[in-house]
């Protein structure tokens, strides 16, 4: 079943509404798109039956048109030969004609008006069409960003990134070894001057931090005995 009943739904039709209530907006707009479509084609296929009535009748007139000539022709004859009663005839047949002339101009004139809303509808079917498909773009879009975002979650949250870290902790693990076998072989060995040295330099090192942090802890305390 359609989502539109004719062309005036789908006129009057507000597309991001129905896409907001859809529960599959992807699979809404192509079903919206696709009814436009084929609502257009059958617009399309109507008006140009309505453009071919037309001509036929217009066709159909200029042959009438002739008809009364032949006629209007054949009462004067009849009337040159004394014959009232032929001419009379004739031109009855000509009246006749002339009124199915002026009534396929009525019809005609109803074909006009027919097209020209059938040309409104169609210029605003197409509109409509036109904003469907950049809603179609646009939520597409949107599907594809969701579904990225969302393997990327997978991504990030499932066990290949587990097992990534966990590798990584092997890794580390087999490091601090390897280390640990090299330092190994540093135990024991006696001191050397440049190591005393070393020593003395890290010492300094931290007795002027030392200092620097009771001097500081100080001027804190006298900030806030001011106060």
């Amino acid at each position: 079943m359609g989502i539109f009943s004719r062309t005036r739904d789908i006129i009057a039709a507000n597309v991001t509404d129905l896409l907001d209530r859809a529960e599959d907006p992807a699979k809404m707009i192509r079903m919206i798109i696709m009814e436009m479509e084929e609502t257009l084609v059958e617009v399309r296929a109507s008006a140009a039956r309505t453009i071919a009535d037309q001509k036929e009748m217009r066709r159909t007139i200029a042959k009438i048109d002739i008809a009364q000539a032949s006629w209007a022709e054949k009462a004067e004859l009849a009337l040159s030969k004394g014959r009232e009663d032929l001419a009379k005839a004739a031109l009855v047949e000509k009246q006749k004609l002339g009124g199915m002339a002026q009534q396929m101009q009525g019809e005609i004139g109803t074909l006009d008006e027919s097209l020209m809303h059938h040309e409104a509808d169609i210029q605003k079917l197409e509109a409509k069409l036109r904003e469907a498909r950049a809603r179609q773009n646009a939520v597409l879009s949107r599907l594809e960003t969701a579904t990225n975002r969302a393997k990327m979650r997978n991504i990030y949250a499932g066990p290949r990134v587990d097992e990534a870290f966990a590798k990584f902790e092997i890794l580390e693990r087999r490091v601090d070894l390897a280390e640990g076998r090299a330092e190994v072989f540093e135990l024991g060995k006696p001191r050397t001057l440049e190591d005393e040295f070393a020593e003395l330099r890290t010492g300094d090192a931290v007795d002027a931090e030392f200092e620097e942090l009771k001097n500081r802890m100080a001027l804190q305390q006298q900030q806030k005995a001011a106060e």
